[in-house]
């Protein structure tokens, strides 16, 4: 048997071709740029590993890993949690979980839709804003970006109330957060693969690369400026990896003051160009996500344990009163007090 393992990608090329390359020189496995035509509602899975670089930005492969991923493909990272996943959700889970996050608040968007109506549509929402309120708890200086974004896009330092009120009157129908500003230290970004092997790098996001882009990897022996930072840094990345799912991820970290504050950490599509991390890093990062696609390939997991479809899927049950059960025997938990503890029980710990 051989197991195939596809790649969704765009542009970039040095990652993929030395991905194929590094799975392909194993026998049994068969790695190769993912082909996806037109997708009937039900279709036998081609391959049994799909490497998701692109779905964001092109929806009709978004669509297609949902369904080959109840087809029994293994997807890197999972469609469903991608879909659902932004940026504040992960500030809020963090703060949770106890990593530590900048003061953040969500912001209501500045303008609509044009079938929205302000006066009429948006009976629930608070106005004004309460400016005074959420600038004393993030205080200034302190960022403006997307709730839901990446790629440095629609990202503003704002010193003072003037300045975030003219930086957020350009944002239009975006939802936006503002986050406390960490004048950090020192910085780092870790690349994650399979939730359990993280790849801290020092990080300079205030220059830029070689290329002109924004931010340049620092080679170094040791990111790390203590053993404390170290711990902090690799315990949060473990907890936000498990939290969130993912099998592809970077995490990055503003140091400051001895205390690792985890900045950015939803990035299913991470950067993994050569020209980008270095060659140092950059054949890590290959043989690691070669290593972790042939597992999950022969392993034959799934993507999705808990979500209700795969339970259905799984342990189909009859809808109570039928196939000979009477509805008396089986009371619903609108019906019964008793059955409504009961019902709630078994959801639990189903």
């Amino acid at each position: 048997m051989t197991y195939k393992i596809g790649l969704i990608a765009g542009m970039e090329t040095t990652f993929p071709d030395a991905f194929i390359a590094r799975v392909n020189q194993n026998p049994g496995y068969h790695a190769e740029l993912a082909k996806i035509g037109h997708t009937p509602e039900i279709f036998q899975a081609r391959y049994n590993v799909l490497i998701d670089r692109l779905s964001h930005e092109v929806p009709f492969y978004r669509f297609h890993l949902k369904a080959a991923a109840l087809a029994g493909t293994y997807v890197i990272n999972d469609p469903f949690w991608w879909s659902a996943d932004e940026k504040f959700f992960g500030y809020s889970l963090a703060a949770k979980i106890g990593v530590k996050v900048p003061r953040t608040v969500m912001l209501p968007s500045h303008s609509y839709i044009p079938s929205i109506d302000p006066s009429r549509s948006l009976r629930n929402l608070e106005y004004p804003i309460a400016w005074k309120e959420l600038t004393d708890y993030v205080g200034f200086p302190a960022i403006l970006k997307p709730a839901d974004g990446g790629g440095w896009k629609n990202v503003y330092r704002v010193d003072s109330l003037e300045d975030l009120w003219a930086e957020y009157n350009k944002t239009g129908t975006l939802v936006m957060t503002l986050q406390e500003f960490i004048d950090f230290d020192d910085y780092i970004r870790c690349i994650c693969i399979g939730k359990e092997f993280i790849l801290p790098i020092r990080y300079n996001p205030k220059v830029r690369d070689h290329r002109g882009f924004r931010g340049a990897y620092v080679e170094t022996d040791n990111p790390f400026q203590s053993k404390e930072i170290e711990r902090q840094v690799l315990d949060g990345c473990w907890k936000l990896n498990n939290a969130l799912g993912y099998d592809m991820n970077s995490v990055e970290w503003a140091i400051k003051d001895g205390v690792a504050y985890a900045i950015d950490f939803t990035n299913p599509a991470p950067d993994m160009d050569l020209n980008s991390i270095l060659p140092r890093y950059f054949h890590i990062v290959v043989d690691e996500m070669a290593k972790f696609a042939m597992k999950v390939a022969k392993d034959g997991r799934p993507n999705h344990d808990g979500y209700p479809f795969r339970e259905w899927i799984e342990h189909p049950r009859p809808r109570p009163g039928s196939n000979g059960v009477s509805t008396e025997a089986a009371p619903s938990a609108a019906a019964s007090g008793s059955g409504a503890k009961k019902s709630g029980k078994s959801e639990a710990t189903r």
